[in-house]
């Protein structure tokens, strides 16, 4: 297990990774599933410290660094803490605890150090890599797994726990309260081994060389969230509606569906474990074709199934909505690791014209607010719509404040028993939106399949009927007014950085540090991918001369989409870089001075 805390000049922050061998679990693909109480428990050990620095009024991020294996492998738990809000890990960490140093070089690159950096490391559990000793961070020893047996059944994770706590200042009163929450339900023994090894782990860590340490946290009570991307893109479906969800698990989307299992008992609704995703996609267009708001999650191999299916919802103007967490790929790819390459599939993938929805949530919070808002446009839009999260948001947990709701809208235009002596289903409305029966209401029975139609839903394949559907299908995603959540936009100034999903966090904290450094950069995060907003993001650009693009793919997807959709100034800088390696603020920032 490693533990890295790290801070801003003045201790404002603190960045913290722990990492470990031994995991268990499994799910598609072959590929590892994550369980929280799995292996050495860098990751439990990280949660932990995360809930402590909540309850201690801080802000926090914690993602977790994963190998791809399905029974052992390494782990990480990489935290960054502060006294305001934390958008993106920082450029390296100041506090490393490895448990072991089993296959570490196969995290190295994803856990940079400084100089600065302290690293703690158990004598016992193998040599420190060459890769930490060249960065020049200082090496301290501390016998955790000894210690560890000092206390029956204690661990080496809680005398890593304590020693962290300790060194970058959390109290240690707190502890004791999340551990007996935690942990309590195991019983008196499992709790005392605990806090046994974690007070061994705080006074060990008096010998230990000073790490930096946090500043005092914000004043007065503030109501936060701790939680995660997938968490906050189920309570996003719930508050939009969403009574029925079909999906087969695939990492990094599975924890989608877990949270929403009980969730969605408590609210009447269903969720079914389907055969694949096949099966999942159909059974959501047909509980939605009932009249149930629906949602399925996946990832990028489930997504190219349901592209078939996502047609037919095109065609017979039935609204669901999909999740795609996106993963490394293509194929089978990188299962445990996040990029941004999703988006040519979900924008161009369906065959034929099928206007449709893309939207991307561009922060843990905003996974809420974006879930929602795709139901909600979905519904009043009779379309599918596609949601792309990715691992670094979705497997994240962080320490927030609570997000907003997306403003209200409409929801489905339902036809009536007043309809029927007349009733058609795809009537050529002024706004594109026609009335939609519910199965069993009397005389508004229409067919509802792949064919194209005419108004009241007979196939036909005349180029009258074709065109009349296509320019409706069209004009009622292209005329409705989205809004200001189309994107966030942020500052002024003649640059901007204009970048989408996951990438705005470290966006957010570089535009942050170049403004303290005087510094005027203007930042756009799209949330609304499709349909293209040309008008409002040329306003958004108006008197911007040189504009940086940031996102996560190795073709330049996010790039290529906007020079397809939209007029961009003169003066264009593209950085981007595939997964694994998360792009750090420091990437950013560097990139934006050199136009200075």
């Amino acid at each position: 297990m490693h533990h890295h805390a790290t801070g801003r000049e003045g201790g404002s922050g603190g960045r913290v990774c722990l990492t470990c061998r031994n995991r268990r679990g499994a799910c598609r693909d072959g590929v590892a599933r994550h369980h929280r109480r799995g292996g050495a428990g860098a990751i439990r050990t990280g949660e932990i410290l995360l809930e402590v620095a909540a309850k201690a009024g801080f802000f926090g991020l914690m993602s977790r660094v994963m190998g791809p294996q399905i029974r052992g492998g390494e782990a990480a738990a990489l935290l960054r803490l502060a006294s305001t809000p934390v958008f993106s890990l920082d450029d390296q960490f100041d506090l490393l605890i490895a448990l072991d140093w089993v296959n570490f070089n196969r995290l190295a690159a994803e856990l940079p150090l400084a100089a600065a950096s302290l690293v703690i490391t158990d004598p016992e559990q193998g040599d420190v890599p060459e890769a930490v000793i060249a960065g020049g961070a200082r090496v301290a020893t501390l016998t955790m797994k000894k210690l560890a047996g000092a206390v029956p059944g204690g661990r080496a994770n809680m005398i890593a726990l304590g020693a962290a706590v300790a060194l970058i200042g959390l109290p240690e009163a707190l502890v004791m309260a999340v551990l007996a929450r935690q942990l309590g339900r195991k019983g008196e023994a499992a709790l005392a081994a605990s806090v046994g090894a974690f007070d061994l782990g705080a006074r060990a860590a008096i010998a230990l060389p000073p790490a930096r340490r946090l500043a005092a946290p914000p004043q007065g009570p503030s109501a936060r969230w701790n939680i995660s991307g997938n968490e906050a893109t189920g309570l996003g479906a719930l508050r939009g509606g969403v009574g029925f969800v079909a999906a087969y698990p695939i990492t990094p989307a599975t924890e989608v569906l877990e949270w929403m299992v009980p969730a969605l008992t408590k609210t009447g609704g269903v969720l079914v474990q389907a055969e694949d995703e096949l099966a999942a996609i159909n059974m959501v267009i047909g509980a939605s074709f009932a009249g149930t708001p629906a949602l399925t999650a996946t990832s990028g191999p489930g997504l190219s199934l349901m592209i078939e299916a996502l047609g037919l919802a095109v065609a017979s103007e039935t609204p669901l909505v999909v999740v795609d967490v996106m993963r490394g790929g293509p194929s089978t790819g990188i299962p445990t690791k996040s990029e941004q390459s999703d988006l040519d599939i979900a924008v161009h993938g369906l065959h034929g014209d099928a206007p449709h929805l893309v939207l991307a949530p561009n922060s843990i919070g905003d996974c809420a607010f974006t879930t929602q808002w795709a139901v909600a446009l979905a519904e009043t839009l009779q379309t599918p719509a596609i949601v792309l999260s990715d691992q670094a948001l979705g497997q994240s947990r962080a320490i927030i404040e609570p997000p907003p709701s997306p403003p209200a809208l409409p929801g489905r235009l339902i036809a009536t028993t007043a309809e029927a002596a007349c009733y058609r289903r795809y009537a050529l409305t002024a706004s594109g939106v026609s009335p939609m029966a519910i199965p069993g209401t009397q005389g508004t029975t229409y067919v509802a399949d792949g064919l194209e139609h005419t108004e009241r839903g007979v196939p036909s394949a005349q180029a009258s009927d074709h065109h009349a559907q296509l320019e409706k299908r069209a004009r009622k995603l292209e005329a409705f007014d989205y809004g200001p959540a189309w994107a966030d936009i942020e500052g002024e100034g003649d640059i901007a950085l204009l970048t989408w999903g996951s990438a705005t966090g470290p966006a957010r904290e570089a535009v942050r540090r170049a403004r303290d450094a005087g510094l005027a950069v203007r930042l756009i995060s799209l949330r609304l991918l499709l349909p293209a907003r040309p008008a409002a993001l040329a306003a958004a650009l108006a008197r911007v001369r040189r504009l940086l693009v940031v996102e996560q793919s190795h073709g330049r997807q996010f790039y290529k989409f906007l020079r397809a959709n939209y007029d961009l100034p003169a003066e264009v800088a593209v950085l981007n870089r595939p997964g694994p390696l998360p792009i750090r603020p420091a990437d950013i920032l560097a990139r934006l001075t050199t136009w200075e």
